[in-house]
């Protein structure tokens, strides 16, 4: 790590990849930093991928390092500009999909696989009219899936590329401290390393530190006073049933992307991340805080008998409440305390019928956990009673078109938590008002998702070069 770059850029993440990506492309002789408080990707592990138990290595293998949590995700490519994110906030209709599709380019020329789902329209108006016969909403989306060993090796393409082929550094273990503001202008940052605190400069720097990062990223705005907008929450479980409850949904849209208003409070309730053939896992995030997610494989032989995907509550909060993200960890940590640290899981019926699931009607269930760690337990003394009806509710509804659903053996996982940055205020390339500082991604609260995510580095890439000429 030098002392100087022309752009440092915070979190490996695809946002940070893909504005590396574009930088050097259009612009060879530039010289970028990124840092990640992870390794990167050829020396990220998860042993719980094998024993199916975390052991809560510090950074979390999942959640940090090189590509951020899409190193081992699902590799799920939303080929939409409706679904992931604020683009169309930003940009028109045309413009998103061109960034969408210039991003799902780069994929492609690292070796994405060329197959999207989603794309056989009739099946998907049959599923949309159906769906719309009980008040629920199918978001149309056409899906292209890495699935997590294909993910891997693309993110690890782009890696090598950037290393050994353009002017940029990449530092792992190395964590964010400080932004340096100078005179209303962005000048450095102070890096945690191994071997002590660094000040690097920078005359630009883009900030996108994933959600490991949010809580970080909004501690700074404060201190820099920086106007930020408070985003949603989205707090849930993830359900697991098998296959067949799910299949003739996923074999043509991959992922059904699902919204319902919940009878009792209003409240919007989505599906997020659906992994047919999956697993179910554990990540964790700074302070210990483990929270559920899924992930599922292209190859055939490991796949499971399992489709999982996360149902999610989203509230926004307003004045003078302003700390999303606190509440978020509050009921992730409530979670983990009732089970010793680990995730909770639960049986619908279980649930249904006011008692916990333990260790023997856990055994009852026809549904296999494909979380081996999980520990039978009762969620509703996690969730709040407006999220938790919210999700009953729900899934009473979605299980009209995908009978067997709301059933006494599905299980539930608990907490899923999306931890966002507070919004900042930017113009349409992502720049703060303090000069040449950019946030981008999930964690700067502008997207939710890979291909967004990918596509906001591209928006800053360009920006800067522009800016350059």
């Amino acid at each position: 790590m030098k002392n100087n770059y022309d752009v440092i850029i915070v979190g490996a993440g695809p946002a940070g990849i893909f504005t590396a990506l574009e930088l050097t492309k259009l612009n060879s002789n530039i010289e970028v930093l990124i840092i990640d408080k992870g390794r990167n990707i050829e020396r990220r592990n998860c042993p719980a991928r094998i024993t199916g138990k975390c052991v809560n290595c510090n950074p979390c293998g999942i959640t940090f390092g090189w590509s951020g949590a899409g190193a081992f995700s699902d590799g799920k490519l939303s080929l939409s500009p409706e679904v992931g994110g604020r683009l169309l906030e930003y940009f028109s209709e045309e413009e998103a999909q061109k960034l969408v599709n210039y991003c799902d380019s780069i994929y492609l020329e690292f070796g994405a696989n060329e197959t999207v789902h989603g794309l056989n329209n009739e099946r998907v108006e049959e599923i949309k009219y159906e769906a719309s016969k009980h008040n629920i909403r199918l978001i149309e989306c056409p899906v292209r899936h890495l699935g997590t060993e294909l993910a891997y090796d693309v993110l690890k393409g782009m890696y090598h590329h950037l290393v050994n082929n353009t002017n940029t550094d990449f530092s792992e273990l190395s964590e964010a401290k400080e932004l340096i503001v100078e005179d209303n202008k962005i000048s450095g940052i102070i890096i945690k390393t191994k071997e002590g605190d660094k000040e690097v400069r920078g005359k630009y720097i883009v900030v996108a530190p994933g959600r490991g990062g949010a809580e970080w990223l909004s501690k700074e705005a404060k201190k820099l006073n920086i106007n930020t907008k408070n985003n949603a929450v989205d707090i849930g479980v993830r359900v697991e049933v098998p296959n067949s409850i799910m299949d003739h949904l996923t074999k043509d849209l991959y992922e059904a992307k699902l919204v319902y208003y919940s009878d009792t409070f209003d409240n919007m309730v989505r599906t997020f991340c659906m992994n047919p053939g999956g697993v179910v896992s554990e990540e964790h995030y700074d302070d210990g805080i483990a929270v559920v997610n899924g992930h599922s494989y292209s190859q055939a032989e490991l796949r499971t008998e399992n489709t999982n995907f996360a149902m999610l509550v989203s509230t926004s909060f307003t004045e003078p409440f302003n700390q999303p993200i606190d509440y978020g960890q509050y009921i992730a940590k409530l979670g983990n305390m009732l089970t010793g640290g680990p995730i909770m899981v639960q049986r619908l019926g279980d649930l249904l019928n006011g008692r916990r699931t333990d260790e023997s009607r856990l055994k009852k269930s026809t549904t296999r956990p494909t979380l081996k760690g999980a520990v039978p337990g009762d969620l509703s003394f996690v969730l709040p009673q407006r999220h938790l009806t919210s999700i009953v509710e729900a899934l009473k509804a979605f299980d009209k078109i995908a009978p067997g659903l709301y059933s006494k053996n599905t299980l539930l996982y608990g907490v899923e938590v999306k931890f966002y940055s507070s919004k900042f205020d930017t113009n349409k390339n992502f720049e703060t008002e303090i000069e040449n500082l950019y946030t981008i991604g999930d964690g700067a609260g502008v997207t939710r998702g890979l291909m967004q995510a990918s596509a906001t580095g591209v928006i800053v890439a360009r920006d800067i070069v522009n800016k350059e000429k």
